[in-house]
């Protein structure tokens, strides 16, 4: 099973490395409003741990869970030429209902 060997890396990312942008769709709207989750695109290298530090420290709120996804990229063609986006990682992050991340 490729990807699930289990092997720790010994990065130490800052905060402002670990989450890339916040993901503003209308699905990722509606989930910070009705459950108070929101989605981060992240750093694939990023753990669990790594996100819930970087979000409380960058934003000054509580998180309760963090989610994670390994998302693959979808194939493209352009003219002759094949090619796929990029892989990337997704995570949602749960805050404590008193806090709110402001994104735009």
């Amino acid at each position: 099973m490729a990807g699930k060997t289990g092997k720790k890396t010994s990065i130490q990312l800052e905060p402002h490395q670990v989450l890339l942008r916040p993901l503003v769709t209308e699905k990722s709207v509606r989930q910070s409003n009705t459950t108070n989750a929101y989605a981060f695109e992240v750093n694939p290298l990023a753990t669990k741990q790594d996100i819930r530090r970087a979000v409380e420290e960058l934003f000054n709120v509580k998180v309760v869970h963090v989610r994670t996804q390994n998302r693959r990229g979808k194939p493209r063609r352009r003219g002759f030429r094949f090619g796929h986006t990029k892989d990337w990682k997704k995570a949602i992050v749960t805050l404590h209902e008193e806090h709110r991340i402001e994104l735009f």
